[in-house]
């Protein structure tokens, strides 16, 4: 006989279906913390039950990889005994409800993945999606967004070294701020979050737990409905100073041998961290409630097991090694303190007061997470765009400066100056370029960094724009003369319930898979953010691509800005013009329309071998990679950095506009000294290349046009921000 309850009116999201297999787990009905604890678990933003069918066809493993997803971030080997760790993860909506802090715990709490593992973080980057420039908030939302990684990052004394920021009016209502973060470990000092083994104490280290952020993971795990201000109470609050304190007292303790077990309180606080320790661990926890360091008085249970308050680890220590412990956590005024124990009971206890209060099977709050194949609609298949329904009247030069002065293509000096991209002084090619790199301290090793993706490709073909995220990631590691090794992805869509907005979530991972396959670049880490959208509008669909590279030897890297006059300019790759979906078009018609630039990714391994190996035998000077708006602006750009200019005296075969601005890809802009070599080199590997013209003085000279103003392109590119910002 079937014993009869009622459901709450109160779900915390959870469906009335997933409420059901819930009592049938518990056999009775949870009581309101046990309710708590399987909403934030089976949360989206926990479970990833919407996204998890398709994460499994991801490339996960190669000869590079020593972790990859699973863990608080992925690891790979960057040679003599060290790693690269790494991760991307999204803020978005803590972000648009509360600028400066939402940003800011974003970085705190990629930072802490990072370092939970073993690893010193040396550089952070981010991926920033803001509204329509017009739209009455996104000033608002870009100056605090901006102080906030500044604020974080710059007290954490961690260099800010790349990143995007673009504007679309899908964003008006959901921005997007993704944080990633790198950091360097030795092989042989890598720590993980399986709590493994009986009888060992669980320790809870870090700031003292309050009511912020509670159900911070439901809140991102919901769209907006108009009601982003009344959620302001789930937004974390970050102190940079603590968690400073905190990743040394932790990397001190890492020294020794006295870890089982670590894991991040991120996103569900105290329950993720215990659950998924004690779950991947195959053991039981108990914690004990009343000894949990707290900032608030008359805290239940239910509170301190789902604030989101920050800067917070939990350990599970090998026993006899407490004092020792909290010697440490003690000298750098970090509060330590044994909460609890774990046990083979398998299941989730926690006392209050004396008495038990909570009993929950481990296994299923993670085993039994939904795992849902929800309905998908193919994204329809676009026509290709004819060059002369795109192309414009206007003169070449002037098109120019429109797009070099437009919010898209600026120059983002403005957000980069903010970071104090040069603290350590390990960077090496700073914020502007193609890639960031900083060195490996005490070592000539390199770590190349980016992060890439465009958006209006995925709505318009999300396979073609899913493979174009890697392959232009993979060509910003390439371009600084680093070997692309691995990848990590922060996924933002829509409403995964609406088949429209799931087809576009399966196309690009079908996309990237096949990309990370093709150039070997496995994926070891990520995060997906679903249900970015407001009052059922969605965003573009959004799936950023950090990549990490390896350069053996940072001497022989080079640079996007030309270096010197009278140096030949060649563009490796094939131009055919292409404008469909390009910036150009957008700019110039206010629509992006059409099919994607396709992307062949053997064209783009070729073309990316070549380039590496002419870097490693110190053919070139500068290199570039053509993306957003084409080879005028790679070049413009380039001419801009070091205020060299340049003369293109070859005479395009197609229209001069789609030959300008048209986005094919697999390019790259390259300036030489020995260009019959270069050539050569690229006909032997079957790569097309393209002598177009030299470096020059101080003008830039496009076919057709009289020599421009290195200064005048210059002002054009800089000064849109700043002005903007100003108001």
């Amino acid at each position: 006989m079937k014993t009869s309850y009622s459901v709450p009116t109160d779900l915390m999201g959870l469906s009335n279906e997933e409420y059901t297999t819930i009592i049938n787990i518990l056999k009775r009905v949870p009581n309101y913390t046990e309710l708590g604890i399987f909403s934030v678990m089976w949360s989206e933003h926990c479970s990833y039950k919407s996204s998890k069918l398709w994460l499994k066809s991801l490339p996960t493993s190669g000869a590079q990889v020593i972790q990859g997803p699973g863990e608080n971030a992925g690891v790979v080997d960057i040679g003599d005994g060290l790693a690269a760790i790494f991760k991307i993860e999204s803020h978005n909506h803590p972000s648009f409800i509360e600028p400066y802090q939402g940003a800011a715990t974003g970085v705190g709490g990629i930072m802490r993945d990072v370092f939970t593992m073993g690893a010193r973080p040396i550089a952070n980057l981010n991926a920033l999606r803001f509204g329509s420039p017009e739209h009455h908030k996104t000033r608002h939302l870009v100056n605090g967004v901006v102080s906030g990684i500044g604020g974080y990052g710059n007290c954490m004394g961690v260099p800010t070294v790349g990143g995007e920021v673009n504007f679309d009016s899908s964003y008006n209502g959901n921005i997007l701020v993704n944080a990633m973060t790198v950091g360097i470990a030795s092989i042989e000092k890598i720590f993980y979050s399986a709590a493994a083994g009986v009888d060992l104490p669980v320790v809870y280290v870090g700031s003292k737990t309050g009511r912020d952020g509670i159900h911070g993971a439901t809140m991102a795990s919901a769209e907006f409905a108009g009601d982003s201000e009344e959620k302001r109470p789930t937004v974390q609050v970050g102190d940079p100073f603590t968690e400073k304190l905190l990743l040394e007292a932790c990397l001190e303790l890492m020294a020794t041998d006295a870890i089982v077990a670590i894991q991040d309180m991120g996103a569900a606080g105290l329950t993720s961290s215990s659950v998924e320790m004690a779950s991947k661990g195959g053991v039981g926890i108990n914690l004990n409630i009343d000894k949990v360091p707290r900032r608030e008085t008359g805290m239940s249970a239910y509170e301190i097991m789902l604030s989101e308050s920050q800067e917070r680890m939990l350990m599970v220590l090998k026993p006899g090694h407490e004092d020792m412990a909290k010697e440490i956590f003690k000298k750098w005024e970090i509060d330590f303190e044994v909460i609890g124990s774990t046990n083979d009971s398998g299941y989730l206890t926690l006392i209050e007061d004396g008495k038990l209060v909570t009993s929950i099977p481990v296994a299923p709050l993670v085993d039994a997470a939904p795992e849902y194949d929800r309905p998908w609609d193919p994204t329809p298949t676009q026509p290709i765009i004819k060059t002369k329904d795109v192309i414009i009247s206007d003169n070449l030069e002037s098109a120019l400066k429109v797009m070099l002065s437009s919010p898209n293509l600026c120059s983002r000096q403005w957000v980069w100056e903010q970071y104090d991209h040069m603290v350590m002084g390990d960077t090496v090619i700073r914020p502007g370029g193609d890639a960031a790199l900083v060195r490996v301290h005490d070592t000539s090793k390199g770590i190349a960094i980016t992060t890439d993706c465009t958006p209006r490709y995925v709505l318009a073909d999300p396979i073609e724009g899913g493979r174009q995220a890697v392959a232009e990631s993979y060509r910003n590691i390439t371009s600084v003369g680093a070997k692309p090794l691995a990848v990590t992805n922060n996924l933002n869509f829509g409403n995964p319930e609406k088949p429209e907005t799931m087809g576009q979530l399966v196309g690009a991972v079908k996309g990237i898979s096949e990309a990370c396959l093709a150039l070997d670049c496995p994926v070891v880490s990520g995060n997906v953010s679903l249900y970015n959208e407001t009052n059922g509008k969605s965003i573009l669909p959004t799936p950023v691509i950090g990549c990490v590279g390896i350069i053996d030897n940072i001497s022989k890297s080079v640079s996007f800005g030309f270096k010197a006059s009278e140096e030949i300019i060649i563009v490796i790759g094939e131009t055919v013009g292409w404008l469909g979906c390009s910036l150009y078009q957008k700019q110039f018609t206010g629509k992006s329309t059409g099919a994607p630039p396709p992307v062949n990714l053997n064209d783009e391994r070729k073309n990316g071998d070549l380039i590496r190996n002419l870097i490693a035998d110190n053919c070139l000077t500068s290199c570039h990679d053509v993306s957003d708006g084409g080879i005028a602006i790679a070049i413009a750009e380039m001419a801009i950095e070091n205020e060299i200019g340049a003369k293109i005296d070859f005479e395009p075969t197609i229209p001069i506009h789609s030959w300008a601005f048209g986005e094919d890809q697999g390019r790259y802009i390259v300036t030489t000294n020995k260009p019959d070599y270069v050539q050569s080199q690229a006909s032997d590997v079957g790569v097309k290349s393209m002598v177009i013209g030299v470096t020059c003085s101080d003008t830039l000279t496009l076919p057709g046009t009289r020599p421009i103003s290195i200064e005048q392109l210059r002002n054009c590119h800089r000064s849109w921000f700043p002005e903007y910002m100003s108001g």
